[in-house]
């Protein structure tokens, strides 16, 4: 009987030690196609849940797929973006992962995001005029109202269907750099709105103030009205990794992120070189 459990156990094991090879060998060819798809330097990680593996990979269907990468660049002026995407119900044989057919896998399910740091958001016209530029969070209500009983009223915390705190299509944000006025260069600060417009990002100014985070000054009207230009600016979504619907957007220290969602999508639609939608 010893000799039995022995047996069985050393099956297990092999089974087990074959399941995860052929799991590291899955999430290799993925990460491969991912490094081609996104324009990569490096291989981003790859992760494929459940267990046994061996059984997705003979049917060829994954109930769940996460993939991350940083450093992708995008067009001219985005160097540095950050990719996470969840990709569930995929259906990727592993000759057709193995042979680059990209395009013959096919994701149920994709939830994403694209985070956008602040030394990108830099190159962006016209915010490349605003030197040492930096993102900070901060609330609609500051945004519109600054230091009033208003401005100090927290925002409401959007929910999801299922009852759960979630993203909202709007954040405020604090952008900070060096500006220059009649010839001098002086620290400013712009309080905004970033917010989804259709297939858009849209930095919206609303008020400036001079100074640092020790203290501020008020800019004057007619400041305020020459230099909240510079600090407007708009992201075209269609052109970023992933091919996903906008549903919400993230102010964090240094970067933002936009979240979004698709169904029906392929491997092959994670490339950065689409061709911007009208």
């Amino acid at each position: 009987m010893r000799r039995w459990v022995i047996a069985l156990g050393v099956v297990v094991l092999v089974l087990v030690g074959a399941d995860f090879g052929a799991a590291a060998f899955a999430e290799h060819e993925i990460s491969q196609r991912a490094r081609t798809q996104l324009s990569l330097s490096d291989d981003p990680s790859v992760d494929i849940h459940g267990f046994p593996f061996l059984v997705e990979a003979l049917s060829g269907d994954y109930s769940h797929i996460s993939v991350y990468a940083d450093g992708v660049p995008v067009g001219e002026s985005l160097r540095d973006v950050r990719v996470s995407a969840e990709l569930e119900d995929v259906t990727a044989p592993l000759s057709d992962i193995a042979s680059g057919k990209t395009e013959s896998v096919k994701i149920g399910k994709l939830t994403g995001g694209v985070t956008i740091k602040a030394s990108d958001i830099a190159r962006i016209s016209p915010l490349d005029k605003i030197q040492n530029l930096k993102i900070d969070q901060s609330t609609q209500s500051y945004v519109k109202y600054g230091d009033t009983e208003e401005g100090k009223q927290p925002d409401p915390t959007p929910t999801d269907e299922a009852g759960e705190p979630a993203d909202d299509t709007t954040a405020g944000m604090r952008i900070s750099g060096d500006v220059q006025v009649a010839g001098q260069k002086v620290e400013i600060f712009c309080f905004a709105l970033i917010q989804l417009e259709g297939k858009s990002i849209s930095i919206v100014p609303h008020r400036l103030q001079f100074g640092n985070d020790q203290s501020t000054t008020t800019v004057p009207d007619a400041v305020q009205k020459a230099l909240l230009p510079n600090f407007r600016a708009t992201i075209d979504t269609s052109t970023l990794p992933l091919s996903v619907t906008p549903t919400a957007v993230r102010v964090d220290s240094g970067s933002v992120t936009i979240k979004g969602k698709a169904t029906g999508v392929s491997f092959a639609d994670l490339s950065v070189t689409k061709t911007p939608k009208g």
